[in-house]
């Protein structure tokens, strides 16, 4: 087969997109493109499969590919260990102040011992809402169960009772989710459904003293509600490795804030994940170009 590649880390001009994808079968591409009808019409009617290296498609227009009958493969399950890991990690980090600690100890801030000096928040004995309990918000509760987590919630568009049945945890409605809980992780899917549905309203309705961690997508939040909560101290602390944009602009009002921390988006970026995804994205491209069953397929 001829390939088209562009080879370099930094996402393919849309200019050279729509110009190198005209006559083409297959589309591989990545969470940085959006595929929608401008790039479907620039490839015309032989594009018979669109393979993405990402769990999430929300850059990719299902609506446009079920009406030309082409078909949608995407990575889910390699990445779930690796963006648990990181969820977790990110989450001690915004309770425990690990970042502000570091630049206390870097600039001179550390000084004789302060009983209530870098005082953060535990998870033992905690509640933890988790929004979308899916592989992965199932994943990262099994990783907290054993830091002493006292109850699990979740929300989800259905309840899920065998998933959390091994948790165990609390199917709710968001509204107690939100006021119940210690931290609040969000592990759901960007969908017409969950687009901005942490927002302002939300944010009131948590503890002062509540963590919300966000590894799902940026649009799940309001970042300008997000940034007001955190700014009056509605909420305690953030930390987020999604945003809106993306990378978002270094004078964003959220850099601003001690109490959030932003990571560059990299909750699937270990060695043997990054090329599992890469293996699973160019073999879901090869099955549907053959028209045999991929291993992940979006049903449109």
């Amino acid at each position: 087969c001829h390939i088209e590649q562009w080879d370099f880390d930094d996402p393919v001009p849309r200019s050279e997109l729509l110009k190198k994808v005209a006559g083409i079968q297959g589309l591989y591409c990545l969470l940085s493109e959006t595929i929608d009808s401008e790039v479907l019409d620039a490839a015309g009617p032989s594009l018979r499969v669109v393979s993405t290296m990402s769990v999430g498609y929300d850059h990719v227009s299902l609506e446009e590919l079920k009406k030309r009958g082409i078909r949608l493969g995407y990575t889910p399950d390699v990445l779930t260990e690796a963006a648990a890991e990181l969820t977790v990690a990110l989450l001690l980090a915004t309770s425990r102040r690990l970042l502000e600690a570091v630049d206390e100890a870097k600039s001179g801030g550390w000084g004789s011992w302060k009983p209530l000096w870098m005082c953060g928040y535990g998870l033992s004995g905690s509640t933890v809402g988790i929004l979308g309990l899916g592989r992965i918000g199932k994943a990262v509760a099994m990783r907290l169960k054993p830091f002493g987590v006292k109850r699990f919630l979740y929300t989800n568009s259905a309840p899920r009772p065998e998933t959390a049945a091994a948790i165990p945890a609390e199917f709710v409605p968001l509204e107690e989710l939100s006021r119940c809980s210690d931290f609040v992780v969000v592990c759901c899917a960007l969908t017409p459904g969950t687009k901005g549905i942490c927002d302002g309203r939300m944010f009131s309705q948590m503890k002062d003293t509540a963590v919300f961690i966000n590894t799902s997508r940026g649009g799940v939040v309001n970042q300008d509600d997000l940034y007001q909560a955190l700014a009056h101290g509605h909420i305690a602390a953030a930390g987020l490795d999604v945003t809106v944009p993306e990378p978002l602009p270094t004078d964003h009002p959220l850099f601003k804030l001690k109490n959030c921390v932003i990571l560059p988006h990299i909750a699937s970026a270990t060695w043997s994940t990054r090329n599992a995804m890469a293996v699973l994205a160019a073999n879901n491209l090869l099955a549907g170009l053959r028209g045999d069953a991929m291993e992940s397929e979006v049903l449109l």
